[in-house]
């Protein structure tokens, strides 16, 4: 099997996380997926942002949910990480499912409702996704066991899976009764145990966040199916000489 090199939040070691700059790196350096993260808006727009808070990657400040789309969109997300990227903006999920839907690429979503439970976030995902003809290579990830729950109820189909990095005594039987189709899960939890015990459930398991040349070669050597990094460029290199 092939491991899968998952751009988590997009190249973004080497870009503003969750911006066009950091997905086109990630697609120009060889990742097979694009990780990102999905919140809701104050008008229900799904909006690309990984904190709650606006503070930590743009110039704003107070929670996205108290925001307009509009709004948002006039907050700089880029100049945090450097000068040269300021004015780059916040993308709604619309615009990035434009972006990529021509590309060869596959898409995790992560469905940011652990902390705040938007209401309607699981369907507004799915029908967008849906609309562009992209379920068939997404996968929504939460680390919402109810999220998980209510996606089944959509779409029993939906490639779903649970994330977590917290130990559990049987992870795997757990996230099979909610009914994800695969796990990911903290570098610290994998073991070559918990890796059987997924493949023997059919079940995928992807491991987070695997930047370390040392980690991202056990991560091979165990077959893991996927590996979410900040650094894809790197990750596909290594891949090249495995």
């Amino acid at each position: 099997m092939s491991t899968k090199i998952i751009a988590h939040r997009g190249a973004s070691q080497l870009a503003p996380e969750n911006t066009l700059p950091a997905f086109q790196l990630a697609y120009e350096l060889g990742a097979d997926v694009i990780e990102t993260d999905v919140q809701l808006t104050k008008d229900q727009v799904p909006i690309l942002i990984h904190d709650e808070s606006l503070k930590r990657t743009t110039d704003g400040y107070g929670y996205v949910k108290d925001y307009t789309y509009q709004e948002l969109k006039q907050f700089d997300a880029g100049s945090w990480f450097s000068p040269s990227l300021k004015n780059t903006t916040l993308l709604s999920l619309d615009e990035f499912l434009n972006w990529i839907k021509d590309k060869p690429l596959c898409l995790n979503i992560e469905l940011k409702n652990n902390k705040i439970d938007y209401k309607d976030l699981e369907k507004i995902v799915y029908t967008m996704l849906k609309d562009y003809r992209l379920l068939n290579r997404t996968t929504l990830s939460t680390f919402n066991p109810w999220s998980i729950k209510r996606m089944k109820k959509i779409d029993k189909q939906i490639d779903s899976a649970f994330l977590t990095s917290r130990r559990r005594k049987d992870l795997v039987g757990y996230a099979k009764s909610l009914g994800a189709h695969a796990i990911h899960v903290k570098y610290r939890l994998l073991s070559r145990k918990l890796v059987d015990r997924c493949h023997q459930e059919e079940m995928a398991i992807r491991i987070y966040t695997v930047n370390k040349t040392i980690n991202i070669k056990r991560c091979i050597n165990l077959e893991c199916d996927g590996i979410i990094t900040d650094v894809p460029g790197k990750a596909r290199n290594i891949i090249k000489k495995a």
